[in-house]
């Protein structure tokens, strides 16, 4: 049987591991596809780079359209990242009939509605494992292992980098700006890292999840995002006194008013094994139903990791060349006309428990006033940690944990808080999930 043709879009940290991952483990690959797959075609941004793979049975080019609108290629992988040039390059490739393989998560994120709805109309496939937590097959699970499932709700670790600075934060007592700058030099963070550390990444993961979890369409523009920027070496030293530990959590829950889907920086109980995953690790945790929780856990992010997850997607689709469009796997679990329209909820009107911490004067009746406004608003106190000055009169830190409260209801007792003249400082707020 003929060979399926492949063209690789970028050359990069994954698409360098793509090619190495493939022809590594080509026999295994041959034997599980049913077919022999060969990468033919392959497009750079500059000739001249330097490339982590072997290339000499590939012809390489700087212009990429060429390699979509080469009839013979049948795949089409694409590693470039980013919406605007790959964004054309995809719609082209759909619309010369051709498969395609990505790990662009903002592609699928903020564009997958309309691209899923192309290759429905062409009768080609999207795949996407890559684009969701690296290594772990998460799309895969979610799509068919749990597909017998009513998915309740999801909460994951799924930017790597985030998670390795708030465990040097934890493990060495470290504060942010230097553990952020050894990420940098490590290559785990940017030059500019905002869509890591402010929960962007983290946000076009978590919409895609979501969308297969629940039976919507992709809607990262409701997504609430909060960073790790602002979080203090003496939040994650209170945390752990408390018995819990911070980490920045995608999370998405089905409720009676609608979808949550929200990015923050959260406390977990320390028993929790996802609580547990540190460094650069990704882990998703679930809880459906039928099947109860199950955890991922893996490779974020990485050469080899991300490229097991893009060969994959290509092994799938060469086993399905042969099928009839309408029985494939859907790209987002559902049927395209199954999907529903059920609201994405704002943050104002989540509910979840809290950790505050506030600074205030020492002195007579601040903890009387405080606590009066958060009685004001319905919100109950779980536990209180009062610390001494460092200096008699001086400023003395006020740690609570509340019971469950929505969030609007949390924001009014914070300004109101934030207004009293014993406290000079904003109130840092954290959100709770016992994910139990």
């Amino acid at each position: 049987m003929q060979s399926v043709k492949v063209g690789v879009l970028g050359l990069g940290t994954v698409g360098s591991g793509t090619v190495n991952v493939l022809s590594r483990n080509l026999q295994e690959i041959t034997g599980r596809a049913g077919r022999d797959i060969e990468i033919t075609r392959a497009a750079v941004r500059d000739l001249a780079s330097k490339t982590a793979c072997d290339t000499s049975n590939i012809a390489v080019t700087d212009n990429a359209m060429d390699i979509v609108n080469d009839p013979e290629i049948q795949i089409i992988v694409e590693l470039i990242g980013g919406t605007g040039i790959a964004f054309e390059l995809v719609s082209k490739a759909i619309e010369n009939g051709k498969h395609v393989v990505t790990a662009n998560k903002a592609l699928i994120a903020l564009h997958g509605n309309e691209l899923f709805a192309k290759a429905q109309e062409k009768g080609v496939t999207i795949a996407f494992e890559a684009a969701v937590a690296g290594g772990i097959p998460i799309i895969k699970a979610m799509r068919e292992g749990l597909a017998a499932n009513r998915i309740e709700w999801l909460a994951g670790i799924i930017n790597g980098t985030g998670n390795f600075i708030l465990t040097e934060m934890r493990d060495k007592e470290r504060d942010f700006s230097d553990v952020l700058e050894e990420a940098q030099a490590l290559g785990y963070a940017e030059a500019d890292p905002t869509f890591d550390v402010e929960g962007i990444d983290a946000a076009h993961k978590l919409t895609i999840m979501a969308s297969i979890a629940f039976g919507i369409p992709l809607q990262f523009d409701k997504a609430f995002t909060e960073g790790i920027s602002l979080i203090s070496q003496e939040d994650v030293k209170y945390a752990g006194e408390l018995g819990y530990r911070i980490k920045h959590l995608g999370i998405s829950k089905k409720t009676d008013k609608g979808i949550e889907l929200r990015v923050h920086p959260t406390l977990i109980p320390h028993r929790r094994l996802i609580a547990n995953v540190d460094g650069v690790m990704n882990a998703v945790l679930i809880q459906a139903d039928a099947v109860g929780p199950t955890l991922y856990y893996g490779a974020g992010a990485g050469s080899d990791a991300t490229a097991s997850a893009v060969v994959a997607d290509i092994i799938d689709i060469v086993r399905a060349l042969t099928t009839d469009p309408e029985n494939r796997v859907p790209h987002l679990a559902f049927q395209p006309d199954a999907l529903t329209d059920t609201p994405i909820l704002p943050i104002s009107e989540v509910v979840t428990s809290y950790y505050l911490r506030v600074h205030t004067e020492d002195k007579p009746g601040v903890l009387a006033d405080i606590t009066r406004i958060l009685a004001e608003q319905g919100i109950s106190i779980e536990a209180i940690l009062q610390k001494e000055p460092e200096v008699a009169g001086g400023i003395i830190p006020v740690i609570m944990l509340t019971q469950e409260i929505v969030e609007k209801n949390m924001d009014a007792a914070i300004t109101q808080i934030e207004a009293l003249q014993s406290v000079n400082d904003s109130v840092m707020r954290i959100r709770i999930e016992s994910l139990g």
